[in-house]
């Protein structure tokens, strides 16, 4: 089986699952959408922010790590899990440790509601959202639980990925899914529903339970967390109390910058719901749930992005030692760049019918999440850029020259940090839209740039530049000029993907005679 194929068939396995888990919790959207007010969509959309952050730093960017040592000591495979997840458990104790004792000022700082703020001039928040300040406590002893098991997981689900077994990592996965989507819907539907008809047990069930309460969303995700750690038992009883100090410290210097460039990453991707929340105190809430549900139709890119990565750092790394890795790498770029276009092509095209994902309980409410719908062509050609630098990050990865993603990430931090502070308070949304697709494009010019000074990698560079210009033109005829008519942009879809088929099909018989 040729490098390609296989490369393609593990990608398949893991864009299955993630297709499949990602999909669940869209379905979410809609039901969050319409069973909360916009504020408290909006109180979602910034706590899962601060979730993301966390998760980055309780896992210490060992997840990469595992894989380049792995690679380095294959007759210490053992001792680099061990090593691992030793440090992730150290990183999770010291965090508790750390934090207990300022839970009230986080919870004061995480509360999106500006509930002070807005007391003082009169409004009363929780009839808003549902939410008081108080129940910002609660979500945040909710979330240090559930940023914790997490960690606990990652290196369990890392091993998983580096043994070759993407079915295995799969099923934990939707069923973790299938886990947090049933408990929402039991929480949000299935119990109110019981009430209303007074079925046996209701009396007790009104002694606990708060109606269009948002912690039910984060109580569902705990109950999702627990049960994938009891799944992840197999991988867990594996681990040996052994710990090579030498390794250890060997690790963490290959595995802190990315940590740094991790959390940039987040950074880039999640500060400017927070930010929002901040910096526009009088609607913030009502503008994050605009914006955070309008972005979950982006989510389409994001599987394609997630999956690719999943099947593509541990092939990558496998393949390092190869002497044609480098013709490997580009070509997998090619195809990866005409993926990509298509897909952003094909979301665009198709919004007037992904919009109804996002209704609202009654029309007004629609009419203010439909508002938003402009920042989804900024922000899919964002996640264009961002896969695209996922995948020319493999340099620096491979040539243990980690410090360049932390410079690049820290760029792409830094430019939305400062462009969000400025141009928040007067574009809004908007402004965050076009920012992060400003980091990540940058990102992605300066991987390019450095990368091929350090570790040259022949990319075709010319073509894959004029694949993303016609989808560019595309996308902006099919949104803007056509005012995103679904049967000119799926014309517009079908013209680029036989456009993309012409080009390659020499390229593409000679990967099928294989």
């Amino acid at each position: 089986m040729s490098t390609a194929k296989k490369f393609a068939g593990q990608t398949a396995v893991y864009g299955i699952s993630t297709i499949a888990s990602r999909v669940l919790t869209f379905i979410m959207t809609p039901l969050y959408t319409r069973s909360f007010a916009t504020g408290a969509y909006g109180i979602i959309t910034v706590m899962y922010s601060y979730v993301s952050m966390m998760n980055a730093l309780l896992s210490f960017g060992m997840e990469t790590t595992f894989f380049r040592y792995l690679n380095k000591h294959e007759d210490k495979k053992q001792q680099v899990y061990n090593n691992a997840f030793a440090s992730v458990l150290a990183v999770t104790v010291i965090f508790l440790l750390c934090s207990l004792p300022f839970a009230s000022h986080f919870a004061d700082f995480v509360d999106a509601s500006n509930t002070k703020k807005m007391a003082s001039k009169g409004i009363e928040v929780k009839a808003l959202t549902g939410t008081s300040h108080a129940d910002f406590m609660k979500y945040l002893y909710l979330f240090f639980s559930i940023v914790i098991i997490d960690a606990w997981c990652a290196i369990p689900f890392v091993k998983i990925r580096a043994e070759g077994r993407p079915g295995r990592y799969g099923i934990i996965k939707l069923v973790s899914v299938l886990i947090f989507v049933a408990f929402n819907f039991v929480f949000i539907k299935i119990i109110p529903l019981w009430l209303n008809h007074h079925y046996a047990g209701s009396e007790w069930i009104m002694r606990w339970y708060t109606p269009k309460w948002v912690g039910y969303v984060f109580v569902s995700e705990l109950i999702s967390s627990v049960i994938t750690l009891i799944l992840l038992a197999p991988e867990l009883l594996k681990l040996r109390f052994s710990i090579d100090g030498k390794m250890l410290a060997s690790m963490y210097s290959y595995s802190w910058p990315i940590l740094i460039a991790n959390l940039s990453y987040l950074v880039n991707e999640n500060l400017d719901k927070i930010l929002l929340s901040k910096l526009l105190p009088e609607n913030s809430l009502l503008d994050v749930g605009t914006y955070g549900a309008c972005a979950k139709i982006s989510v389409f890119l994001s599987i394609f992005v997630n999956a690719f990565r999943l099947g593509a750092e541990p092939f990558f790394f496998s393949q390092a030692k190869n002497k044609n890795a480098g013709q490997t790498y580009a070509r997998i770029m090619n195809y990866f760049v005409i993926a990509i276009c298509i897909i952003f092509v094909g979301i665009v095209a198709n919004i007037e019918m992904l919009k109804y994902f996002i209704k609202g309980e009654d029309a007004k409410q629609t009419a203010l999440y439909w508002t938003g719908l402009r920042v989804i062509p900024p922000l899919l050609l964002g996640y264009v850029s961002l896969g695209i630098y996922m995948n020319l990050s493999v340099w620096y990865k491979l040539s243990d020259q980690t410090r360049y993603g932390l410079y690049i990430s820290g760029i792409g931090a830094v430019i939305t940090i400062v462009l969000n502070v400025i141009f928040i308070p007067k574009y809004s949304y908007m402004a965050s839209a076009w920012i992060s697709l400003t980091a990540y494009a940058t990102m992605m010019v300066l991987s390019y740039i450095w990368g091929q000074k350090n570790y040259p990698i022949p990319y075709n560079l010319k073509k894959n530049i004029a694949y993303i210009i016609v989808a560019v033109v595309f996308v902006f005829l099919s949104f803007t000029v056509f005012n995103r008519n679904i049967f000119v942009g799926n014309g517009l879809l079908l013209l680029f993907a036989a456009g993309a088929l012409y080009f390659e099909r020499n390229e593409l018989k000679a990967i099928f005679k294989r």
